[in-house]
């Protein structure tokens, strides 16, 4: 057993506010901008003040035997954490999704500043719980979901983790050409690229896809599976559509660019984060090794 005193480590994103603050310099140049198009800056003030009176209550409810620490959204991949570490985001569902590929085990406490506004599916601990579940969930004792996640791996070692979905295809979104191999099942494609997406994420972009094309896949958020979705194949002479979705479990789906330039792997949206993939490169994405260890109160 470890004898590091734990350490809380919250994860926050810049708010509306103060994103607008760092593009207009100062708060009138802003108000002026917002209230030219019929906005007023004393609403994203408030989600502001929102926010950070529930960072201010979560922190003060650490023991006070315990470290801290602060960390933004844009540094996490310069964040080292620790196996002492409980991770508290304080925000909307999308931060812990951006945390989840960055740990491996540590117990994650997800906040909802603004239950008015955000959906709570992974920000879920209540505020006035969190001081007794941080020990609890150190300690293995609180409720938990395992949340299975994807991983892709290309073949030159290289490797992508995701929460909701990992995404194959161009840059531009422009049609991409590849090769995809589901178990024996294998054809060549042209599509606007194709996502694969866990539990989790079924319940986000891989849901609109599968509510327009009428093609439901049912994926536990526990559950070691994943599923892939195509987004509008195109039929020609050389490009069939047979393989427009399916579970994977067993094996992982295969897929090798036939692009020239311009292909590209993303996680979670985070389409600046990429691992390039063009011509003759093969990928291979399924259930990752290591889930997401989401305290859920």
């Amino acid at each position: 057993m470890s004898t590091i005193t734990p350490r809380a480590v919250f994860v926050t994103r810049e708010t509306d506010y103060e994103l607008l603050l760092a593009r207009h310099a100062t708060r009138e140049q802003a108000r002026f901008f917002l209230t030219t198009r019929g906005q007023r800056i004393e609403d994203l003030e408030r989600r502001h003040d929102q926010l950070h009176a529930a960072l201010r209550a979560a922190r003060a409810a650490v023991p006070d035997s315990w470290r801290q620490a602060l960390v933004h959204r844009a540094d996490l991949d310069r964040f080292l954490f620790g196996p002492e570490d409980a991770v508290v985001a304080v925000g909307q569902d999308g931060l812990v999704a951006n945390v989840a590929k960055y740990l491996s085990g540590q117990p994650v406490f997800g906040i909802n500043p603004a239950p008015d506004l955000y959906d709570g599916v992974l920000v879920r601990v209540p505020l006035d719980r969190l001081g007794l579940l941080l020990p609890a969930g150190m300690a293995g004792d609180a409720a938990a979901q395992h949340r299975t996640m994807v991983e892709a791996t290309l073949d030159t070692g290289e490797h992508l983790l995701a929460l909701n979905e990992i995404f194959v295809g161009h840059r531009s979104h422009q049609s991409a050409r590849y090769s995809l191999a589901a178990g024996p099942a294998q054809e060549d494609q042209s599509s606007s690229g194709l996502i694969v997406a866990s539990g989790t994420g079924a319940t986000g972009w891989a849901r609109s896809i599968m509510e327009a094309t009428h093609q439901p896949l049912a994926i536990g958020v526990e559950e070691r599976a994943v599923a892939y979705f195509v987004r509008e194949p195109f039929p020609s002479i050389s490009t069939g559509t047979a393989l427009r979705a399916g579970r994977l479990s067993d094996a992982p789906l295969a897929v090798t660019s036939r692009m020239n330039d311009g292909g590209v792997i993303f996680a979670d949206g985070i389409e600046q984060d990429f691992l390039s993939f063009d011509w003759g490169r093969r990928v291979t994405i399924g259930p990752a090794g290591r889930a997401l260890n989401l305290i859920t109160g």
